[in-house]
């Protein structure tokens, strides 16, 4: 493990294609005037070697070297979703 390399928390948006899944990765931050916090969601790919990540589980990316044209993230850590409502909301947000 690389000290210098970034780590995000995310939930899995997509988990469709082999050894990849999609992570939507939220932001708060404050307007540079106005100063009300807003909510920024960046989505990412992510290799996933052994598919263990699902549809809305939370997970721990870091960042790694290419893998493809648009892959520099790697599934570190999968934390199972808790509520099977969670992944509905997940989906029907999707919709």
């Amino acid at each position: 493990m690389n000290k210098h390399r970034q780590r995000k928390t995310g939930r899995v948006v997509s988990a469709q294609m082999q050894s990849t899944v999609v992570v939507s990765v939220d932001t708060l931050m404050s307007h540079p005037l106005y100063r009300k916090k807003i909510r920024k969601t960046k989505r990412f790919l992510v290799h996933d070697p052994k598919n263990e990540a699902g549809l809305g589980d939370t997970v721990v990316i870091e960042e790694t070297r290419p893998i493809s044209k648009l892959k520099r993230w790697l599934v570190v850590e999968v934390k199972k979703a808790e509520k099977l409502a969670d992944v509905a909301a997940v989906e029907e947000a999707l919709s």
